[in-house]
């Protein structure tokens, strides 16, 4: 029975050590007004990849994105998006190139997240593609964890995202909320005072002028 503990420990932290290290890379990057970004990846040819990406603050939350072959065609072209998945094989090898800009924009900053895949993900078990056997009930409970822990990790991201465009929206709409109080406050001090001019003068005493006929 220990010895199927330790079997079932090593098989499960296999499965962890896959969710966790799948090939990719993840960024968020700061987009200035009428700017753009570029990033490159040598890539081989029959390879999969998938870029998604998400504007999480700025503006009206869009940005525009494209993508080239080493051959300078351009495979992938959005413009204005809030976010997008862009899934591709590749045809031939070479350098891949893929850019986010905000030329559009002369005013608003972007803050963009973006999730480069290679590849597809490794089986957590040797010779699992190749098998002809049923997976045993300890290496289909892998299995299920793997994709579970695959499944949490996508919706942390997703939350993190979506916690992040909220915070900055809140952001934006305490900014607008300060000013507008701000500039409240500054219209009622000059009425007050124009009221208090104005009372005053109602209030004020005529004296009539100096001098009269002589006696």
């Amino acid at each position: 029975a220990s010895a199927v503990r330790v079997a079932v420990r090593a098989l499960c932290l296999a499965a962890l050590l896959g969710a966790l290290g799948a090939g990719g890379t993840e960024l968020t990057l700061e987009l200035p007004d009428s700017a753009q970004r570029c990033f490159h990846q040598e890539l081989e040819s029959g390879i999969k990849f998938t870029l998604d990406y998400q504007v999480i603050s700025g503006g009206h939350y869009d940005v525009d994105c494209y993508v080239e072959d080493p051959n300078g065609k351009t495979i992938y072209q959005e413009t204005k998006k809030q976010y997008d998945s862009f899934p591709h094989h590749t045809e031939v090898k070479g350098v891949y190139t893929f850019c986010f800009s905000n030329e559009f924009s002369t005013f608003s900053h972007k803050i963009v997240y973006f999730d480069f895949q290679v590849g597809d993900e490794p089986p957590i078990l040797p010779d699992m593609n190749n098998r002809v056997t049923a997976l045993t009930q300890m290496e289909s409970a892998c299995v299920t964890i793997h994709e579970m822990l695959n499944a949490v990790i996508d919706s942390q991201t997703h939350y993190r995202l979506r916690e992040a465009q909220d915070r900055s929206r809140a952001e934006e709409l305490n900014g607008r909320v300060s000013y507008w109080s701000v500039g409240e406050t500054l219209i009622l001090f000059v009425v007050s005072i124009g009221q208090v001019m104005l009372l005053k003068s109602f209030f004020t005493e005529k004296r009539p002028g100096s001098g009269g006929a002589g006696t």
